[in-house]
């Protein structure tokens, strides 16, 4: 799997493969894992998982941002978003990540961004959701996020598992809801654990802390056996319901998404929408390989997708076919 991953993060790297995405993604079965390209579409899917007793949080796509001009459209379709949810009664929030709102632009302009973001949400009592990226921009996210919480409590984050600063991160944002994922981007020793079998300790660990003495916990995963782990152990603990939900992306196992819903569990789904979603799917194969069995049927066996498909296809194959013979 070392080598999958690779190929995806190079993948999602590629601004080649993410503009033509960007161009043909709606042709290629993109809709598999996108929403919508518009706040009506994505509101009228946030509806659809209501329906089955799922909540939402809803992710603005974006990748590349380094204009200024680029943000502040971002920072719009964001407020445009949290005015749809509000006006139309949806059960959803935001999450959404810094470095699309100018992080590596500016610091002070990407926090004005942030701040009339999370001041828009706390009219409406509306959590928004901090998304936590590669190493280089973790800590200026955590302080972007403090400076926040001076002033509005309705801010919340990510820890990922596969840190080694994370358990110091959970305990200091303890009291915040907290979501926690094993994490997506490919960091090198100095920082992370490299091997699934610590990534997945850690994960299960921090789990465990934050259901016993945080907030709110938000459990990130489609495997079933951290699920099936995190049912015994708030059996076992006794922990209420309404302070820990499972959490999926959209278009992946739905029919766990739905069952789960139906066990009483409260479940979440992350809701991404907007046409910049090649990036943000190389990742999240980057993050589990395995779930390229999960959405792939539906997104790249489209007679229309031929362009994107056949080119990332060729990449990897070329990847592969180097690492292997670099590995002989």
């Amino acid at each position: 799997m070392p080598i999958l991953k690779d190929v995806f993060m190079s993948l999602s790297q590629n601004q080649l493969l993410n503009s033509a995405a960007k161009k043909y993604g709606l042709k290629m079965g993109a809709q598999s894992v996108v929403a919508g390209t518009n706040v009506a579409e994505t509101i009228k899917s946030i509806k659809e998982l209501n329906a089955l007793g799922i909540s939402a949080t809803v992710d603005n796509l974006g990748e590349f941002v380094f204009e200024k001009e680029e943000a502040i459209t971002a920072k719009n379709n964001i407020i445009e978003v949290i005015e749809g949810i509000h006006e139309n009664g949806v059960d959803a929030h935001i999450s959404l990540k810094a470095t699309q709102l100018g992080l590596d632009i500016d610091y002070d302009f990407c926090y004005q961004n942030l701040k009339e973001i999370v001041a828009a949400a706390s009219k409406y009592d509306m959590h928004i959701n901090i998304d936590m990226e590669d190493y280089g921009h973790l800590q200026p996210s955590f302080d972007l996020m403090d400076e926040l919480l001076k002033e509005y409590s309705n801010v919340g984050t990510v820890i990922q598992a596969y840190f080694y600063r994370a358990t110091d991160d959970i305990e200091k944002y303890k009291n915040l809801r907290l979501r926690i994922v094993k994490g997506a981007y490919k960091e090198p020793v100095e920082y992370a654990y490299q091997t699934k079998e610590e990534i997945d300790a850690n994960y299960i660990k921090l789990i465990e802390y934050h259901l016993l003495n945080g907030k709110f916990t938000s459990i990130a995963t489609h495997d079933h056996n951290v699920i099936n782990h995190v049912k015994q152990f708030v059996e076992e603990n006794q922990i209420p319901r309404e302070k820990y939900e499972f959490q999926m992306l959209y278009g992946f196992r739905k029919d766990m998404q739905v069952d789960l819903a139906k066990q009483g569990y409260n479940f979440c789904t992350y809701v991404p929408f907007g046409d910049d979603w090649y990036g943000y799917f190389m990742r999240r194969l980057a993050e589990r390989p395995q779930n390229l069995n999960l959405v792939v049927k539906q997104v790249f066996t489209k007679r229309t997708n031929t362009a994107i498909g056949l080119a990332a296809g060729i990449f990897a194959l070329g990847r592969l076919s180097a690492k292997t013979k670099k590995n002989k």
